[in-house]
């Protein structure tokens, strides 16, 4: 006899997405709001934009944050 199938909540199913604010990600790099805004625009730090509002995934600062450490590690 065949067990039934499991039930999987969509939250389960899909990977979570944390997604910081520009004062979130001012305060965990101890930056300026146009330091951070600079970052984004030059595509160093990556984000979304939802409507207005500007959003960066937890992964790409850290992403970041590798890649800069990278770079210091290598000069």
């Amino acid at each position: 006899m065949a067990s039934p199938p499991l039930a999987v909540s969509p939250a389960e199913a899909a990977p979570v997405l944390d997604l910081l604010t520009v004062p979130q990600v001012m305060v965990r790099l101890q930056l300026g709001r146009s330091a951070v805004y600079d970052l984004l625009r030059s595509g160093q730090l990556a984000s979304i934009t939802l409507g207005r509002a500007r959003r960066i995934p937890t992964h790409a600062l850290t992403d970041f944050i590798h890649t800069r450490l990278d770079q210091e590690a290598a000069a």
